[in-house]
Order: structure tokens, then sequence, then C-alpha cells
């Protein structure tokens, strides 16, 4: 989720930026507002305000650099966690919620949806190495977040694991095919629920 709070960081930033983190900054934002198949090397360099040649000088492929953008989302993702942890220590239960609030301050705010979500679904090849650096970030957060609701004492944590994110993923979704005001505008309220629910079965 820390794609859509940071978006706005990145590009407020990118003109003050050495070259090479102002292509990748660029390309984030290129990538995910209009697709990785949509956005060539010539548009992120004269976005960029730089060139081919500076660019290739850095990446040696549009690939490459598809690469290192997506590593600096699962990154970006990773020190989220951290933050969350260091925010709420000792008490998965306000991480939990800290989670949910924060989602739905993305779904509301960015319509586009999650950064590598998206980005995957353009991948079309199962062997593109962005894919497998996508792959593993998710997992990753997966893990992260079953541990998450095992701390937080959940009935059943593995299944309230992947509800509450599945919950999530389909609400961003929901939101850029249904609008703010669609189904995406209960997520918060649905996945509290949830988490009170299954803590009720957990201490019942």
């Amino acid at each position: 989720m820390s794609d859509t709070i940071l978006q706005h960081d990145r590009m407020d930033d990118a003109a003050t930026l050495r070259p090479r983190e102002r292509i990748v900054a660029t390309a984030r934002d290129l990538f995910h507002r209009h697709g990785i198949r949509a956005v060539g090397v010539d548009a992120i360099a004269e976005a960029a305000q730089s060139n081919k040649m500076t660019l290739y000088r850095h990446f040696r492929s549009k690939d490459e650099l598809i690469v290192e953008c997506m590593q600096r989302a699962v990154d970006e993702s990773i020190l989220w966690w951290d933050q969350l942890d260091a925010e709420h220590p000792g008490d998965p239960l306000g991480q939990l919620n800290a989670w949910i609030a924060c989602g739905a301050t993305c779904i509301e705010a960015d319509e586009r949806g999650c950064e590598m979500a998206t980005a995957a679904i353009d991948l079309a090849e199962d062997d593109h190495p962005a894919r497998r650096v996508i792959e593993a970030g998710k997992k990753s957060h997966r893990d992260r977040f079953v541990g998450l609701c095992v701390r937080a004492r959940l009935a059943e944590p593995e299944l309230v694991a992947d509800t509450l994110w599945l919950l999530l993923e389909g609400a961003r979704i929901s939101r850029r095919s249904a609008g703010a005001e669609g189904p995406s505008a209960h997520f918060k309220r649905m996945a509290e629920a949830m988490v009170a629910a299954a803590s009720e079965k957990n201490t019942g």
C-alpha cells in the first residue's frame, strides 16, 4: 500500500533527483498511470528531462528498468511494514487496524490501484524477470500479514489474512471500475467487521 502513499512525494521531488533516480521515479509514475506496455523509453526520457542515451547508460533495456521499478516498490512496502511495527509496538490489533485504515486511504486516494498488481497484469510473459520480483514481494507481504493475524490471536488467522487481502485487492479494482462511491467505499467497515468477528470467535 506504500505505493499510493509515496507516489506524490516521489514525483514532487523528481526534479531535484540525480538522473538515475529521476528516471526511475518518472518511469514508475508513467507505468502506473498509463501501463507498462503503453509507455516507451522515449516518453520516459523526455518526462524525466533526460535523453535515451542517459537512460541506457543506467539501464541496459526497458525490461531492466521495469525490474528496478518493481524492486523499489517492494522495498518501499517493506519499509512501510517496518514503520507499522514501530508505530504500534507490541500491539498487533493496533497494527491491523492501522493496516485497514491505510487501505481505506489508498482506495480513496488512488483509482489506479496497486502498482505491483497493475504491473503484473501488463507483464503477460510468465518468465519476465519483473514478475519474479512482484511475486516474491507479494509473498513476503502475505507472510507478514498472516503473521500479524496470528499475533492478533484471530481465529483461523491464515484464512482471515487472505480474505482481508483479497478484499483490499478487490476494492482497489472496484474503485477503478465503479468509482469512489461504489462498493470499495465499504472496505473499511467490512474489514473491521471481519476482524471483530474473528476476534470474537477466538475469545468465545
